[in-house]
């Protein structure tokens, strides 16, 4: 199944009206990445004023850098999109990556109540699909209607917290759900994340797995919030319902973690209040005519998504190069795809798409995690590469 990506359905509702920035490879002799920022006449390189999107993010005024930077044009929005669906990919013509480079790559979990009860289902399910549909109406009937409007840390939770135990019920998911601390976790290595048109990857080992669709804060090194990007949390349910001590084997593999297009900075057209109202849909259709389809909004979220971002970072928690955090999802297929009770699972050539009218349209293709392009290119290479190319000034930058 071939990848479309053009303006029309990459870009925000409201186009480019906003301040849109990200990542591109451009070639050239060497090769590399560059921050690029969206104008109504192309894509702009913007190596020259800012060789990092860490080193942007960490801009005092991030907005007024990428809009008066001169930058070199790419070309046409269009023609680098079309580039950078994995399949038509030509070396020699600029293409889209993940938006971030150096920062960390954190997520939160079970920060929505519809995925929160998922979860506490794949832990008495066993990581075993076929026992999943049992385990949802077991724990549906106690808890369900009693945790939506529950306050995590509240008294009234540290009640529900005692009666569940009473019954035999709790589970570390709930103490993160509902409790006062957050899940907070490493989903992927900085530089590791794939950008829109890429493939993304599945552990082999799994049979029960699905996207998850997410907003993405981007956090700068002192904690401000300065813009949102989408991302897909790539999910092994069999493995992570065996035991949540295989979380970084359920989430941390190769091109599990994809992020873009772009990142959308806070200015006069977008806000963390829109981050707080943004509805995000997830589409997966598949090469076997199976298709999905599913709306979530950010106003069913359980925390605030600043107090997400303080659980991340803060005075016993440093990120020199800023972070980007997934804000948690509250999507979780229940679809039969195959035989009646197995539910939802990836398969190899499914495209999925995740959307936000804020934010534009995230698309990758589904393989496995050993098939996908190998990541190569960390830290490391990207000095020398940056170094190589004159873009590493010294102590006055």
């Amino acid at each position: 199944m071939a990848l479309k990506l053009d303006a029309l359905t990459s870009l925000p509702s409201d186009g480019m009206s906003g301040t849109l920035v990200g990542r591109a490879w451009l070639p050239g002799r060497p090769a590399g990445p560059a921050v690029v920022v969206l104008r109504e006449d192309g894509i702009f390189d913007l190596s020259g004023t800012t060789p990092t999107m860490a080193e942007l993010i960490a801009a005092a005024d991030p907005v007024a850098l990428a809009g008066n930077a001169e930058g070199v044009c790419l070309g046409p929005l269009d023609a680098v999109l079309a580039n950078s669906a994995w399949h038509a990919r030509s070396p020699g013509q600029p293409y889209l990556l993940a938006p971030v480079d150096l920062q960390a790559i954190k997520a939160c979990g079970v920060t929505f109540v519809t995925s929160m009860l998922e979860r506490v289902i794949e832990e008495q399910a066993g990581g075993d699909p076929a026992r999943a549909r049992e385990a949802r109406e077991a724990i549906t009937r106690e808890v369900g209607a009693n945790l939506s409007q529950v306050r995590p840390g509240s008294e009234q939770a540290r009640r529900l917290k005692e009666a569940l135990q009473a019954r035999g019920l709790w589970s570390q998911y709930l103490e993160v759900g509902i409790g006062p601390d957050a899940e907070v976790f490493t989903k992927a290595q900085p530089l590791s994340a794939v950008g829109t048109g890429a493939q993304i990857g599945i552990h082999p080992a799994s049979t029960w797995n699905n996207p998850e669709p997410e907003v993405v804060l981007v956090i700068a090194p002192d904690g401000r919030v300065v813009g949102a990007t989408l991302g897909n949390d790539v999910n092994l349910r069999d493995v992570e319902g065996r035991s949540a001590l295989l979380l970084g084997k359920a989430k941390d593999n190769n091109a599990s973690c994809a992020l873009g297009p772009f990142i959308r900075l806070f200015d006069q057209t977008f806000s963390l209040d829109d981050v707080r109202g943004c509805e995000v849909s997830v589409r997966v259709e598949g090469e076997d005519g199976f298709s999905l389809a599913e709306l979530s909004s950010m106003r069913a979220i359980s925390r605030d998504v600043l107090d997400l971002a303080g659980q991340a970072i803060n005075r016993n928690h440093q990120y020199p190069d800023g972070l980007v955090l997934f804000t948690g999802t509250l999507f979780a297929p229940v679809q039969d795809r195959d035989a009646p009770g197995l539910g939802f699972t990836h398969k190899e050539g499914d495209v999925v798409t995740i959307a936000a009218a804020e934010l534009g349209a995230l698309v990758n293709q589904v393989t496995s995690s050993d098939r996908a392009p190998p990541w190569t290119f960390g830290a490391g290479a990207l000095m020398r590469n940056l170094a190589a190319r004159g873009l590493l000034a010294g102590p006055e930058r």
